[in-house]
């Protein structure tokens, strides 16, 4: 079955056309046709405004329009769409609902965060190896959210979604360029308790690993393996010791918009907001090392997320 995913999250929207292929042995299994990535930015002043800007929904649905034409030339015969934290955050959500439903003729799914985090679990784990009685937690770091999602070889074991991502806490915190340090610790400290929120609910300190995922993660993962040039292949299952991670982050927050946009890998649509999306990740896993007694030594990057679950899922649908 030919299958479209597209997610729609606060700075990115991006498309997965996939045929599913059902294993006897390890169940369905995507293989890609068409996948792209556009930074459009939806979720832009909806922290402050509570509301979707009218310019951001314009270069969303012309995003959409485009991703249209293409679903329907590669002939796809069904289509999930899903919408996750600007969207749920918006007060004009119904605007966005009717615009794309008007463009795919499917009506959008706005995520909660617990479907977010399950999604984005299911899509992580499907190209990793056997997790057998390991637990695992993954991280999907956004633009407006973070989900931090526990499972085993059983699935999801719990679950949180946290209002912090690179868009929303760049524009709360991060305003200079490069960011001061006073900005930098009052970001850390608004990290530190929402990891707190976290440990109130998953046991991070019985994690046997960690995978991170989305746009944040896979950027620092090439500034930490060297890399001239966004190459999804190397990035994707890429296993980092957490000092380079951290190396890697801390250059990238203290960098200019300008020295970041010089960099081969970087998308021009993360150039403002990388140095928050590294500032979380970093802190996120300085404090896993410091639950873990200093067992957890590395990062997996996965570039496998929310998409091909909502591709998988689309196929069950």
């Amino acid at each position: 079955m030919r299958v479209a995913a597209i997610d729609c999250g606060t700075n990115s929207i991006r498309l997965l056309i996939a045929d599913v292929i059902q294993d006897p042995d390890d169940g369905a299994k995507l293989t890609d046709v068409h996948r792209e990535m556009r930074a459009v930015r939806l979720g832009q002043g909806v922290d402050v405004t509570g509301v979707l800007a009218e310019d951001a929904l314009e270069r969303t649905f012309a995003a959409v329009d485009d991703y249209a034409a293409l679903i329907t030339a590669a002939r796809v015969e069904r289509v999930r769409f899903v919408a996750t934290s600007a969207t749920r955050d918006a007060g004009n959500r119904d605007v966005f609902v009717a615009g794309i439903q008007d463009r795919l003729g499917v009506l959008p799914d706005v995520a909660s965060g617990a479907e977010e985090a399950a999604l984005s679990f299911a899509g992580a784990v499907s190209v990793l190896p056997v997790l057998d009685d390991r637990n695992v937690l993954v991280v999907d770091l956004g633009g407006g959210s973070t989900e931090f999602v526990l499972g085993d070889a059983s699935g999801v074991r719990g679950s949180l979604s946290t209002n912090m991502g690179c868009v929303r806490f760049t524009e709360r915190y991060l305003k200079s360029d490069p960011p001061t340090a006073a900005q930098i610790t009052a970001a850390e400290a608004a990290i530190e308790e929402k990891l707190n929120d976290v440990l109130a609910v998953l046991p991070l300190g019985e994690i046997d690993g960690v995978v991170g995922v989305a746009g944040s993660i896979t950027t620092v993962t090439a500034q930490a393996l060297g890399l001239a040039s966004y190459q999804s292949k190397v990035i994707h299952a890429a296993v980092v010791p957490l000092e380079e991670i951290d190396k890697a982050a801390s250059a990238l927050l203290a960098m200019t918009r300008k020295e970041r946009g010089e960099l081969g890998f970087m998308h021009p649509g993360r150039v403002d907001v990388i140095g928050a999306g590294a500032l979380i990740w970093r802190t996120v896993l300085r404090r896993l090392a410091k639950l873990s007694g200093g067992s957890l030594e590395s990062a997996t990057t996965s570039e496998h997320d929310i998409l091909d679950g909502i591709a998988l899922a689309a196929a069950h649908s």
